[in-house]
């Protein structure tokens, strides 16, 4: 049995950052589990610049973002290529690696294995199964990780922002796409991508476009789509489908860890303590994608969260929940200590299941703490600050956004 103070799933951004962050505060006996072989997650396969501004105060390249992170980490042990298998009550975690079983005991265990694109099986897209089918991180690997070309002239399925930056991966290898296809009426990123896609890029943006089904028998051939008026065919030599990012959740299926049905990801308290208060998360395991520096903040938040409650210094788990209304897909997080301190990492944060406008709206059982009027857009992350001490005595907490 391995026994440490903390152990760590995942060395994306939250889970280094947290590894750093109890690193600084004097905590130093960690262990780091990653089935990957080499720490930094997502960011080391993407080779654009636009991470570690606000971390490391200059513009980095996900590769180097992802070694500054793994740097800062320092002390704590990575064991790569160790899969966790099961979690189990009391900060046990079962393992295998290149030695085989391996159990790890820790007093606490912060869960950050991080979220994946949502695969093709899981759209329910019809057709054959030909070469030149994938998604980001793929792609992502065949350009940065072995610069190979799988194909020339592609089209792009979502347009979330991770869409845009398949983009500029595919720019390092001459790779022109053919089209962006967006089901809605409008692109999920903030515009003006779609803007810049077209006049950058070269790429137009398909709205209201459906992807009935994938041509071709060795390799892609096309796709047929539906534009509103029946089918029709666009020509390309491959497929990338992008987005709908859902946490990495398929460990907390049968552990002591409960599943927040909005976020798919653990639910969570205001220290990002799960269920069983042994257990913390913090990433994109709580509700799918946000950007490195959002992981990376919440990492160092959860930190301080576990010493404090290795210290003896967090108050008792709370059983208040928080509960959703209207048009909210979900908030986080789950439960709340009403009257214990919520400092400026620790903001509710939420998201529109579609696109909203109204008034958004905290309530303590019946009587509103905190509200505002807000217009909110799928995947655009909601954040708010409200004083736990305005929740005291509350058997529960609603968030509402109700439409005008």
């Amino acid at each position: 049995m391995i026994a440490r103070d903390v152990i760590i799933l995942g060395a994306g951004p939250a889970g280094l950052a947290a590894a750093a962050e109890l690193k600084r505060l004097g905590l130093r006996d960690i262990a780091i589990i990653e089935r990957e072989a080499e720490p930094g997650g997502i960011p080391r396969h993407c080779g654009h610049v636009g991470f570690g501004l606000r971390e490391f105060l200059h513009l980095m390249t996900g590769p180097e973002y992802a070694r500054a992170v793994a740097a800062a980490a320092g002390a704590a042990s990575i064991s790569l290529g160790v899969t966790a298998l099961r979690l189990e009550p009391g900060a046990i975690v079962q393992a295998t690696g290149p030695h085989g079983g391996e159990t790890y005991r820790g007093k606490a265990v912060l869960l950050a294995m991080g979220a994946r694109e949502t695969p093709r099986s899981a759209r329910l897209v019809s057709g054959t199964r030909p070469w030149g089918v994938m998604n980001t991180g793929a792609l992502q690997q065949f350009v940065y990780l072995h610069g190979k070309r799988p194909f020339r002239r592609p089209v792009v399925i979502g347009t979330e922002l991770v869409s845009f930056s398949t983009l500029v991966t595919m720019r390092h290898l001459d790779i022109k796409p053919i089209a962006m296809i967006e089901a809605n009426n409008r692109i999920t990123a903030r515009r003006p991508g779609d803007l810049l896609a077209r006049l950058f890029f070269g790429v137009p943006v398909l709205l209201n476009t459906r992807l009935i089904r994938i041509l071709g028998s060795d390799r892609v051939e096309g796709v047929e789509v539906d534009l509103g008026g029946g089918p029709d065919r666009i020509d390309c030599d491959g497929v990338v489908f992008t987005g709908q990012f859902r946490p990495e959740n398929a460990l907390l299926a049968n552990s002591p860890v409960a599943i927040d049905r909005g976020t798919l990801g653990p639910a969570i308290d205001q220290y990002w303590r799960c269920s069983d208060p042994t257990y913390f998360a913090a990433g994109n395991l709580l509700r799918g994608i946000e950007t490195a520096g959002q992981c990376w903040r919440e990492g160092r938040a959860a930190a301080r969260a576990i010493a404090a409650a290795l210290d003896g210094k967090l108050p008792a788990p709370s059983a208040v929940p928080v509960q959703t209304q209207g048009a909210l897909k979900y908030v986080y997080p789950q439960r709340i200590a009403p009257g214990e301190a919520m400092d400026a990492a620790r903001l509710f944060k939420a998201r529109v299941a579609r696109a909203a406008s109204g008034t958004l709206t905290v309530r303590a059982d019946d009587r509103v703490v905190w509200s505002r009027g807000i217009s909110a857009l799928p995947e655009r992350r909601i954040a708010w600050p409200v004083a736990a001490s305005s929740l005291q005595g509350a058997s529960k907490v609603t968030v509402a956004l109700e439409e005008k």
